[in-house]
């Protein structure tokens, strides 16, 4: 009998813990908001409109990244000019270009 008075009064405080945690506060919050329909409630439309945007933001992403690699091409090409001062004799011996 004793052992269950003890379990009983170590149990109020666990579950004091767990049931105050974040863990358990998101579920009690998502349960009272109700069910998140996402993509789902949409009309086709909308989605059509959403998939075209994604479509586009990857193509400029990609343009974008070839920019930047070159970019980092020209800034170690210049990095090793300044840093190379016969590399910088050669340059300056090439023809200048005809207006």
């Amino acid at each position: 009998m004793l052992w269950l008075v003890i379990l009983v009064a170590l149990a109020i405080p666990l579950a004091a813990v767990v049931l105050d945690s974040p863990v358990v506060r998101a579920l009690a919050d998502r349960a009272k908001a109700g069910s998140n329909p996402g993509l789902q409630g949409l009309p086709s439309g909308k989605l059509k409109h959403l998939e075209e945007k994604v479509d586009t933001l990857e193509s400029e992403l990609e343009v974008m990244n070839r920019e930047i690699s070159h970019l980092k091409e020209s800034q170690q090409y210049f990095q090793q000019l300044l840093e190379d001062p016969a590399a910088r004799r050669d340059a300056a011996k090439l023809p200048k270009p005809k207006d």
